[in-house]
């Protein structure tokens, strides 16, 4: 119902298929934008909401309006497989922190200063929409930087068993996935993510997502350097995915899971850093732990992580459906969590605005992201040496 609510703010000219009208605004050429907003688009706004066809006009407006939803035009079948079915009816159990020897000295050589780099860069581009031509430029940019730091802080022994590689996508902005392969199990795969587009609630605007997620996306980039130069070498394969297309409705995170599913790829636990940077003024310092939609053992192991390699203390909070995409993978069956700044209505205010900048506030901050980075650090560390044998 609360999607029926909203379509009437959509503007009335031409039939739709909920009995409402539709205007259908062009969009032109601006920034080399390549979008049909008349195009038909198949969306799920929810587990028990059975899938309804929505112009890419009508997409935009529920994005402005904080609808979330998968857009599953192109992965239908994801988590309809036997084997999706049976791993998510196997209740998964995740070890007690133990690895306090190996995490701690890798925490020490986090630092703001490549993050702080990276983030000035990568909010420079207009927007990082994926269907823009900055959307594919920033992808590529952020491509060479993850291969920079691959190439100067893996030693020459670690080299061997990193790959970079682009998940190709047919909007033009590619996913990025850096693995490390596994010298015990490496069938046996971590994920830590973050999504690297963004969006003005119009996608034609100036978009420089700073926090959304651009945090994010420096925040497991640092993690990884960290790691690499510790000559970390775990028994699982651990990978870091930067998602194309999170703002059009999870569409890079759902193509990836998609293609795990089929291949019966055996994901262990997954994580997604989506705003990592922002304190509002006034409010504690905490992480906030997202609750709903996500996998309830994982969870509480991500908590004890918090506990005890964080300086800061988690809050317990909500998002939604399909706000972020760890849900893609929840949806393939997958253990998957969400961590973010703060509690979700504490979050920063200013995403998918011109406004999502660094220098906007001092609520923006670097110290507060680096928290996160030690929290991925800890997560691959402990989950990538852990068995289940």
């Amino acid at each position: 119902m609360k999607f029926l609510i909203l379509l009437p703010f959509l503007g009335i000219t031409q039939a739709s298929p909920f009995g409402y009208q539709q205007t259908q605004v062009p969009l032109g050429s601006k920034d080399g934008f390549s979008l049909d907003l008349e195009a038909q688009r198949l969306i799920q706004l929810g587990d028990s909401h059975s899938p309804v066809w929505v112009s890419e006009r009508e997409k935009i407006d529920l994005k402005a309006n904080g609808v979330k939803f998968f857009d599953i035009t192109d992965a239908v079948e994801l988590g309809s497989s036997a084997y999706a079915r049976l791993i998510g009816e196997t209740k998964a159990s995740f070890p007690s922190p133990n690895a306090t020897d190996k995490v701690k000295p890798v925490l020490k050589t986090l630092s703001t200063k490549g993050p702080k780099k990276n983030l000035k860069e990568f909010t420079s581009f207009t927007t990082r929409y994926y269907r823009s031509k900055t959307g594919q430029k920033s992808q590529q940019w952020l491509l060479s930087q993850i291969r920079e730091v691959t190439e100067s802080s893996a030693s020459r022994s670690l080299q061997p068993h990193i790959n970079v590689n682009e998940f190709k996508h047919s909007w033009g902005q590619n996913t990025i996935i850096a693995r490390i392969e596994g010298c015990v199990d490496p069938d046996d795969i971590v994920i830590i993510s973050a999504h690297q587009d963004s969006t003005n609630m119009w996608p034609f605007l100036p978009a420089p997502g700073a926090d959304d997620d651009g945090s994010g996306t420096v925040t497991i980039l640092e993690a990884y350097r960290a790691l690499l130069e510790a000559n970390f070498r775990p028994k699982n394969s651990v990978e870091f995915h930067w998602y194309s297309a999170e703002e059009g409705g999870l569409l890079g995170s759902q193509a990836v899971a998609s293609e795990y599913e089929k291949q019966h790829k055996k994901v262990i636990a997954m994580s997604q850093f989506d705003m990592t940077a922002w304190v509002k003024r006034g409010t504690r310092e905490e992480v906030g732990i997202i609750t709903d939609y996500t996998d309830e053992g994982l969870t509480e192991f991500n908590k004890k992580l918090v506990e005890l390699y964080l300086d800061i203390p988690y809050v317990e909070t909500k998002c939604g459906y399909a706000c972020s995409d760890h849900a893609s993978w929840r949806k393939a069956g997958y253990p998957s969590v969400f961590t973010i700044e703060s509690s979700f209505e504490n979050s920063n205010h200013y995403i998918h605005s011109a406004n999502d900048r660094i220098d906007i506030s001092d609520e923006f901050n670097f110290d507060h992201m680096l928290e996160f980075s030690k929290l991925a650090v800890a997560f691959a560390i402990e989950l990538g040496d852990w068995s289940e044998k």
